[in-house]
């Protein structure tokens, strides 16, 4: 398992500067630009399908299914999302549109990260796709055109989205929730199906209150989250269309349980509290690891 998590982690950070590069590909103008990630300039979205997809023959090699090891990591997916939020808002980043809403961020002083520059009047001009956001410690507004910005704003606020806070949320909330799926009997996919459809749905709705290059209406990272939100939705519509048999002559606890007198091991846990779920196994050995007993 070291082995996938290494190559997953590789995957991550090319695939979230790759997605990222392509939404933005106007914005560099040489090979090196495109390959200095340590400038900024990364996709959540993109790193997770990168993960998966220098992970995904690994899992293959060594006897792993998909939706065993994805499950596995939706929990830690949430609460990575729920850290990496954390630092984003203290640095300030993924500022959004202009709001009065009562969790938008005032600026009250301070530097704040690219695209943000100084005015030289104690606030701060972004260009972000066509337009040019002001904020100060008087407000926010965002202008149509180049800076500095000039007519009538086309919005304005006392502050601006902060992004990042409504992912903060909605990661912690997923996490909890995931936490609690996690110990219902359920499954196997059911908790990386879950995670895709409410992130992505929560990152398609936060999306719009951010400025960013958009292509057909939607941003990349919107049309990723949509992209995994149709695979869990009909992954979740073909589990309930298909439902597990609940009996069998090869499960001891079906129909061969039921002739030796036995509970249904779902009728035990009721009985017992015992909890459990259809997602319980034992992985295969690394390669090269001594053989069991």
């Amino acid at each position: 398992m070291g082995t996938i998590l290494l190559w997953a982690l590789i995957g991550a950070i090319v695939g979230a500067r790759f997605f990222y590069v392509v939404a933005h590909l106007s914005d560099f103008n040489s090979i090196g630009e495109m390959l200095a990630v340590w400038r900024g300039g990364i996709s959540l979205i993109g790193g997770i399908f990168g993960a998966v997809a220098f992970a995904y023959p690994l899992m293959r090699r060594f006897g792993y299914r998909f939706l065993q090891v994805m499950d596995s990591a939706a929990i830690g997916l949430a609460f990575g999302i729920f850290i990496g939020r954390i630092g984003d808002l203290i640095i300030g980043d993924h500022l959004g549109k202009p709001t009065d809403f009562f969790l938008g961020w005032a600026y009250r002083g301070g530097t704040l990260p690219g695209p943000w520059v100084s005015d030289g009047a104690g606030g701060w001009l972004a260009e972000l796709q066509g337009t040019c956001e002001t904020l100060a410690r008087k407000g926010a507004a965002l202008f149509q055109g180049p800076c500095p910005p000039s007519g009538r704003p086309l919005l304005a606020g006392a502050g601006v989205h902060q992004t990042a806070l409504y992912d903060f949320f909605i990661a912690i909330g997923l996490f909890l929730f995931l936490t609690w799926l996690n110990r219902r009997p359920r499954r196997e996919g059911v908790l990386i199906s879950t995670f895709a459809l409410l992130y992505g749905a929560g990152r398609v709705v936060t999306d719009f209150l951010r400025i960013d290059k958009q292509f057909l209406g939607l941003t990349g990272s919107q049309w990723g989250a949509i992209l995994a939100m149709a695979a869990a939705a009909i992954t979740l519509l073909w589990f309930a269309r298909h439902p597990l048999p609940a009996d069998g002559p090869a499960d001891e606890d079906g129909e061969v349980g039921r002739r030796r007198g036995r509970k249904p091991r779902a009728a035990a846990r009721a009985t017992t509290g015992e909890e459990g779920s259809t997602t319980d196994f034992k992985p295969p050995p690394e390669p090269g690891s001594p053989p069991d007993g």
